[in-house]
């Protein structure tokens, strides 16, 4: 039993090894890409997690159409099935599935800041549920990734996200 239990703790202390090898390339690499600074500068998006939304929508800027399109791949953008009198959203169930975990992870992450924790809060106010709220603000941070990307531009918090404009009484 101490010799298995010596090769068991061998195996894990080599598969530790690979994975810290493995995350300092990928770091490496994602931080030498020109969108590194550009991706990062959005909020709850780290460089782990950065490599991996840029690895699973590509760096090829002409890829999709528009905003639309880049979020309907990754499954952010909602489905409205309209019949007669019924009317219902519904979450995409054709998407990049590891592009929308990434997602999920990222809006989660991003409630740390104040403003997509407004946004988040707002719509939980309105009546959804944690996971559409959470859909609705990573549709909203992949728009801001798209058109950062577009124009070359870091993220800005006031354009993302304007202040709220309440009507008089």
């Amino acid at each position: 039993m101490g010799n298995q239990t010596t090769a068991l703790l061998r195996q894990l202390d080599a598969a530790c090894t690979s994975s810290d090898v493995l995350s300092n390339a990928t770091e490496e690499a994602f931080l030498s890409h020109p969108d590194a600074q550009i991706i990062t500068s959005l909020p709850g998006l780290s460089v782990m997690s950065g490599a991996r939304v840029l690895a699973e929508i590509g760096d090829d800027p002409t890829r999709f159409a528009d905003a639309r399109a880049v979020k309907a791949y990754a499954g952010a953008a909602p489905v409205t099935r309209a019949s007669g009198r019924s009317h219902i959203v519904v979450a995409r169930t054709v998407k990049n599935r590891s592009l929308a975990a990434a997602g999920y992870m990222w809006a989660f992450a991003a409630l740390r800041s104040s403003e997509p924790r407004a946004h988040y809060d707002r719509r939980r106010d309105g009546g959804e549920r944690h996971t559409p709220a959470l859909r609705n603000l990573f549709n909203k941070l992949f728009g801001c990734l798209y058109h950062c990307l577009r124009n070359r531009t870091l993220y800005d918090a006031e354009k993302a996200f304007p202040e709220r404009l309440t009507l008089a009484a």
